[in-house]
């Protein structure tokens, strides 16, 4: 009996002996942020995952194990006698299909959401270099971020290109602006330094998160705290003038994280008149695990904008290259502060909940060029120019709150939250007397009246409910069904006793009800469809509701999206294809109608159809060798829709009515391709051809008027030196619009002749870099 207990105890010993502990860290490449989540194995047989810090501990004595996760190119690493690992994985450049997102403003994979969605991962953002969003926004197919310069933006996702609020821009799955203010436009409050992905919702998302989200839902994904401490600076500048530094750090200890960065960006004297700027741009982020099972995150954002506002050009000069504003004294002004916290809590492996405290503060101010306006007689003779000097400010408090349950029946889960918006908001604009040189086509100067067009205060207070919930009957089929319901409350205050034609207080509320409901069917090896049916919907925007310009009452715009589509990876996932088919159908569409003044006025369509078709291909033969190609097809039309015009000899008005007609500023084909070669024996080298096309559209919705479109080349090449000696320095050259090519990033119509935003000519951008990091 002795000899068999000695055997058991020399058995133990020779086991423990012979056994390895392996520790081990895993982070993303790029940010150095810690993956948790992430699987390593060996033989197929799962060991560990790692935790919310990035870290996993084995038991085993192995050669090799195999890091892997969802949406980065896993590794097989050779152990050789190493107790501690720093495992870095890269963002995958093809199999995207299973890349986790936030549809559910919970990570998910791909194959689970039964929507169109595409993500910019770090490894993108960090190649591309871009110095305005739209470079990145174009990648992806069926979006056209138009560049208005200075970062200054429009956008068409599933719409024309549009000036109106049928977007809605997020960050860390926050709106950046509240509903009913001023939301077309507000990217040039972010900060393009500190962000980590990019995700776009294509089509309506309103049944998770609210007004706006109707073309699409733009969510950017901020950076964290690296595992243990990362930084680095850049400097770039441009042939025309453009400079820029970016700087971003930061550091994990123990429990505590802390993330910062920003850039400051100056133009001056550049390819076009009067469109010198400045930016400062800057955020912070903190992390603090309490606990295994709960965290609190603490953000805060900063972003100023100055920028001159030279405006459009006429054919004549377009044509002619002749850059030169037609004034010199518009402008637009913006300080922006978000800030917020964020508690999470895991409940037990089957229910988790956060609440987010947030609170933003705005200010607006400008002078436009697009209201600037040529009063005209009877016969169309101009008499005087005017305009008007404004500023619109806000500050909200808020928060949102949201809970999931996971359930064994069929699967199932369950999510439902809470968002209460209180934004107060003031708004003034003053006439402006403005002299003209009619011979040459030039504003001089102007003169503040002192007399108000608007002075008023709005109480915005947005609250709403949702809930989603998911079953899985049978393996390979998800039904997601969601519905929620806003309330919008507007309440006005006017300021001025006399000379408006709004009544000194009143209310507006607009109550919203919008359901979805899909589904996704995974067919295995990487290949599966979705369908789904959403509502989408679009209160007025205050400035619509209680400007004096506005002449005409607005109501309620709503959506119904009818969608199908699916993705299959082939070639032993080499290559991954997704196809999104969509049918928009709006119901009281808030148009952006262009008067004969230049200025613009907002009126509801009675219906209108939009249609198309969105692709993505994505192939790598090798892994030095990746190819992508994204478009859209579409076909945007009025089915009731009519206009006001003036018959100026008889001073009267007519209707004009565009049944069937193709809506205005609508390409029927946008595509963007790039092709990425980084060679295998230059370890750090890339060089990457871009083509964008953009093709023939109607600018006005008579459909008389056309704009040819156009095509574009990009090339960049960069260098990220991996010798000990410089490792961690970098350097890039981007050519942008490489042929130098002439074109409009949009143009519009009207009975006096047609306006062009003239684009870039060839932009050379120079950069170098340094960053260094240890886990």
């Amino acid at each position: 009996m002795k000899k068999y207990y000695l055997f058991f105890v020399l058995s133990l010993f020779t086991t423990a002996a012979f056994s390895q502990n392996i520790t081990g860290t895993v982070t993303d490449a790029i940010t150095h942020e810690p993956l948790p989540g992430v699987t390593i194995s060996n033989n197929n047989i799962t060991l560990a995952h790692t935790n919310a810090a990035g870290q996993f501990k084995i038991t085993e004595d192995l050669q090799t194990i195999r890091i892997a996760m969802v949406g980065y190119s896993a590794r097989l690493i050779t152990i050789n006698g190493a107790t501690k690992l720093d495992v870095r994985l890269e963002p995958s450049a093809v199999d995207l299909q299973p890349v986790v997102v936030s549809a559910s403003r919970e990570g998910e994979a791909r194959q689970d959401a039964p929507i169109a969605i595409s993500k910019i991962n770090s490894t993108q953002i960090k190649d591309t270099k871009a110095t305005a969003l739209y470079q990145l926004l174009n990648k992806v197919a069926g979006v056209y971020m138009v560049n208005l310069g200075n970062e200054q933006h429009t956008m068409a996702i599933r719409q024309p290109i549009t000036y109106n609020a049928l977007y809605l821009y997020m960050e860390d799955g926050l709106p950046i602006r509240p509903t009913g203010i001023f939301n077309h436009n507000s990217l040039y409050e972010i900060n393009m330094s500190g962000i980590k992905d990019i995700e776009v919702i294509k089509g309506p998302a309103s049944s998770l998160y609210g007004s706006n989200a109707i073309g699409g839902a733009v969510n950017f994904i901020t950076q964290g705290p690296p595992a243990g401490y990362a930084a680095n600076i850049a400097l770039q500048g441009d042939n025309y003038n453009y400079r820029r530094i970016d700087a971003d750090g930061g550091f994990t200890s123990g429990r505590f994280g802390l993330y910062a960065g920003g850039y400051i960006a100056h133009q001056k004297n550049s390819w076009q008149d009067y469109s010198d700027f400045d930016k400062y741009s800057v955020n912070f982020k903190t992390t603090y695990a309490v606990d295994d099972r709960t965290k609190l995150t603490a953000t805060a954002a900063y972003n100023y904008l100055n920028t001159q506002t030279p405006g459009s050009l006429d054919s004549a000069h377009f044509y002619n290259k002749s850059y030169g504003s037609n004034q010199r004294f518009t402008y637009r002004k913006v300080e922006a502060l978000r800030a917020g916290a964020k508690l999470e809590h895991i409940w037990n492996e089957t229910n988790a909940t956060f609440f987010t405290a947030f609170f933003r503060d705005n200010s607006t101010a400008q002078l436009p060029s697009y209201y600037i306006a040529d009063l005209r007689n009877n016969l169309g003779a101009y008499q005087s120019s005017n305009g008007q000097v404004n500023d619109q400010k806000f500050q909200s408090y808020g928060f949102l709150v949201q809970h999931r349950s996971n359930f064994d029946f069929l699967h199932s889960r369950l999510i439902a939250g809470g968002y209460l918006d209180d934004s107060p908001s003031s708004y003034y604009a003053q006439f402006l007397n403005i002299t003209k040189d009619v011979a040459n086509n030039y504003y001089t100067s102007f003169t503040n009246t002192g007399t108000y067009i608007d002075n008023y205060r709005i109480r915005l207070f947005n609250t709403a409910a949702y809930t989603q919930y998911e079953i899985n009957p049978v393996e390979p089929l998800r039904v997601v069904m969601g519905l929620r319901f806003d309330r919008v409350h507007y309440n006005f205050t006017n300021a001025l006793t006399s000379g408006s034609k709004y009544k000194q207080q009143q209310s507006n509320d607009f109550n919203i009800v919008a359901p979805k409901l899909g589904l996704t069917y995974d067919l295995g090896a990487n290949k599966g469809f979705y369908a789904n049916y959403s509502v989408g919907f679009q209160p007025p925007e205050t400035g619509d509701l209680y400007s004096a310009r506005q002449l005409t009452p607005l109501k309620q715009a709503t959506f119904n999206n009818y969608e199908a589509g699916g993705w299959v990876s082939a070639f032993d996932k080499k290559m991954y294809i997704e196809v999104s088919l969509y049918d928009l159908e709006g119901h009281n569409e808030i148009i952006n109608q262009l008067l004969p003044d230049n200025t613009t006025q907002n009126q509801n369509a009675g219906a209108t159809r939009h249609r198309g078709i969105e692709y993505a291909i994505t192939y790598a033969p090798v892994n030095e060798l990746n190819f992508r190609f994204n478009g859209t097809n579409a076909k945007h039309t009025y089915i009731d829709y009519n206009e006001v015009a003036t018959n100026y000899s008889t001073n009267t008005s007519y209707s004009i009515g565009y049944n069937g007609k193709r809506m205005n500023n609508a390409p029927a084909w946008i595509a963007n391709a790039e092709l990425t070669y980084k060679p295998v024996y230059l370890p750090g080298f890339r060089i990457a051809g871009e083509w964008q096309h953009i093709a023939q559209y109607y600018t006005n919705p008579a459909n008389t008027k056309t704009y040819q479109g156009y095509d574009i080349y990009n090339l960049r090449l960069g260098y990220d030196f991996k010798s000990s000696l410089i490792k961690g320095a970098g350097i890039w050259f981007n050519v942008l619009n490489l042929t130098d090519k002439l074109y409009a990033t949009t143009v519009t119509s009207n009975q006096y002749g047609d306006t062009y935003n003239a684009a870039p000519p060839r932009t050379i951008t120079l950069g170098i870099s340094y960053s260094f990091a240890k886990n």
